[in-house]
């Protein structure tokens, strides 16, 4: 048994007061005179041992009573272990209010569980103790230690949100406060502890005390959509647009007869029904038929119950009114290219010469075509470059008179490889990359051989080392390149070894080769604007800047109405949402209160996971040996503050300590009263 306070002990000194007053208490005794005493002394004596015992119990009753309380005082406990805290605290509290803890527990939802912890474990301790609230928003208020008062009207306003933190977040956040506390460092994390979010933190604070409060349900099936996307880069007007959709089983059972519906232009559209397997993720394809340019949206939905938050998944696209290329010559334009693109909907060409070239419309253009120039100035090489790091595509035809040196210039700024001597040898084309984006999905059989593939009499070999950055879309024979692509930044750089005029080669003549690879090459954008937007803390948007003169003022419209944060970048802006939406759904950009652009917000999927980590593996997580870490199970959640109190204070005794001094002061007046 330890003592809180045993300087209180002193007080044990006080016991002498009752037990001189016993030693040196005498009765006045009044003399009566009889006839005969023998018979009455007699009585005396026996009366006599009588009260002696009567006041030795009534002194003990008085020495155990002023000692109990002197013992109640002093705040004696039994220590359950050796980390007994004294003085000030800093308690901060973490509560789940993520969706999952929307599942119910008895009837009851678990966040509403989680709340009624955190006001019992900030209720045990006392008002000069300072506390933080935290949820998985990170809100700006809650990075401070606030008061007992604070605290409990903090977590009274916490309600279920989108935003979804990992645990190992939030302890660094933790710590991060804890830095400048004083005192007690006490950290309490109530949770359902998904393994999807449940990672501790490698720096774990020495001097931290982490208790993590597992809140669990047996119910932990869940069938969901995981993601969406389209097989291709854009959507295109008149076509079957393939819309990939990703479902996930997230249970030990086979789910069977799940419906899949897609949603658009306020008609939902059953696709079918799906078996998929236990602990299994399926995939299936949803045709969109676009049958306009402009921005579209639609929902991909499923049945499943009862966590249902996951079931939608809403996509937002904008279909161009026409693809746009630009061919930059040196003589005339090449026939060839604009046979491809005259009568073609949806597709257009514009010539320029490269002596007139507007370099200020080069972002209008979804592919920009080099078309047999003879050089590559240094300003045009900047142009390109920066065209191509925003997103664009750019497919670079040599001359056969070309300055090598410019050429080379430009595209090893790029990362390409550049070309070397004249290979004015007939080659042939033996390989065609099918597996490719440009070729993909272009033919039905799925070989080559019946392609007549093209041959060139003049053709550039090709140095440098950029074979790591290098895509083959074909080449020939001897293995060396005949078509190439390369990465750059956003953008895409497509180099052909050979001219395409008839006289060096024969590739425009093969309209089931050179059609689809110019129309694929101005779709084939690598970034493209998602289709939806994942509901998190820090959400960044960008889009294309409109803003003229003094219109600055974008709005977002949805479920709410907000200002976000705007960040210009030439000609593209950044919106910072931040934690201004909460609800999934369709969000309008304004503009003046013109609809500029649109956007679809999803919940995150990391909660859709319901697999929980028990109590048995949060004990056995791999941590850093000087970490301080308790799991409280469910039988000491059942009162919490009583936990709290004996984890921090040890079993305290006072109050048996008081009552017994009240036991024993009732004793002494039932001697005094009773026994006579």
């Amino acid at each position: 048994m330890q003592f809180l306070f045993p300087g209180f002990l002193w007080a044990l000194l006080s016991l002498a007061i009752p037990i001189i007053i016993h030693l040196f208490y005498f009765r006045r005794f009044k003399k009566v005179y009889f006839t005969n005493v023998r018979f009455l002394k007699e009585i005396k004596e026996e009366t006599s041992n009588r009260n002696k015992l009567k006041q030795l119990l009534i002194l003990l009753s008085r020495c155990l009573a002023l000692a109990s309380l002197v013992f109640a005082f002093a705040q004696p406990f039994l220590s359950k272990n050796s980390d007994i805290k004294q003085g000030s605290n800093t308690v901060s509290v973490f509560v789940d209010n993520s969706y999952s803890m929307t599942a119910k527990k008895n009837d009851i939802p678990l966040v509403d569980i989680a709340k009624e912890k955190a006001k019992s474990i900030i209720g045990a301790y006392s008002e000069d103790d300072k506390f933080q609230v935290l949820t998985h928003d990170f809100e700006g208020r809650h990075q401070r230690w606030v008061s007992k008062e604070d605290a409990l009207s903090y977590v009274d306003e916490i309600v279920a949100t989108p935003s979804v933190q990992t645990i190992e977040k939030v302890i660094n956040k933790q710590q991060q406060l804890f830095q400048a506390a004083g005192g007690n460092k006490i950290s309490y994390i109530i949770s359902d502890f998904q393994k999807s979010i449940t990672k501790l933190s490698p720096a774990m604070d020495s001097t931290v005390e982490f208790n993590l409060l597992p809140l669990q349900t047996a119910q932990n099936k869940n069938i969901y959509i995981d993601s969406v996307w389209f097989d291709g880069p854009i959507p295109v007007v008149n076509q079957s647009n393939n819309l990939v959709v990703r479902i996930k089983n997230n249970s030990d059972t086979d789910a069977e007869q799940v419906k899949l519906s897609f949603k658009k232009d306020g008609q939902d559209k059953p696709i079918g029904v799906l078996d998929i397997p236990s602990n299994a993720m399926v995939t299936d394809t949803v045709v969109v038929s676009v049958t306009k340019s402009g921005r579209q949206k639609g929902i991909v939905s499923i049945t499943d119950y009862p966590v249902q938050f996951d079931d939608d998944y809403y996509v937002a696209f904008n279909v161009p009114d026409t693809i746009q290329a630009l061919a930059i010559n040196d003589g005339g334009p090449n026939k060839y290219l604009n046979a491809i693109f005259n009568g073609v909907k949806n597709f257009s060409l514009t010539n320029q010469s490269s002596s007139n070239i507007q370099y200020q419309k080069f972002t209008n253009y979804d592919l920009i075509i080099l078309n047999e120039i003879r050089s590559v100035s240094s300003g045009m090489a900047s142009e390109l470059s920066a065209y191509i790091r925003e997103g664009g595509n750019v497919l670079f035809i040599p001359a056969k008179d070309g300055q090598l040196t410019t050429y080379n210039a430009f595209l090893t700024s790029i990362g390409a490889m550049g070309f070397a001597k004249q290979n004015n040898t007939k080659r042939e084309v033996g390989s065609m990359n099918r597996d490719e984006f440009i070729f993909k999905d272009v033919y039905l059989n799925s070989r080559t051989s019946n392609l007549k593939l093209p041959i060139t009499t003049f053709s550039f070999d090709l140095i440098g080392s950029a074979a790591a950055a290098e895509e083959r879309l074909m080449s020939f024979r001897d293995g060396n390149a005949f078509i190439s692509k390369y990465r750059y930044q956003d953008g895409q750089l497509f180099v052909c070894a050979s001219p395409i005029d008839i006289a060096s080669s024969d590739l425009v003549l093969n309209a089931e080769i050179f059609v689809p690879m110019i129309y694929k090459m101005a779709i084939s954008r690598l970034k493209q604007k998602p289709l939806a937007y994942t509901i998190a803390n820090r959400i960044l948007v960008e889009t294309d800047n409109q803003a003229q003169g003094g219109e600055t003022i974008y709005k977002i419209k949805g479920d709410q109405e907000f200002i976000p944060t705007q960040i210009p970048k030439g000609k593209k802006l950044t919106l910072q949402i931040n934690n201004n939406i909460r609800k999934a759904g369709f969000y309008d950009l304004t503009l003046t209160d013109k609809v500029v652009d649109q956007f679809a917000f999803n919940f995150d999927r990391t909660e859709s996971d319901m697999s929980m980590m028990t109590q048995s593996e949060l004990e056995s997580l791999q941590l850093p040996v000087d970490a301080k870490l308790k799991v409280i199970n469910e039988a000491g959640q059942k009162d919490i503050a009583s936990t709290v109190i004996e984890k921090d204070k040890g079993v305290a005794l006072w109050k048996y300590f008081l009552i017994a001094a009240l036991i024993f002061l009732m004793i002494e007046a039932l001697l005094v009263r009773l026994l006579k």
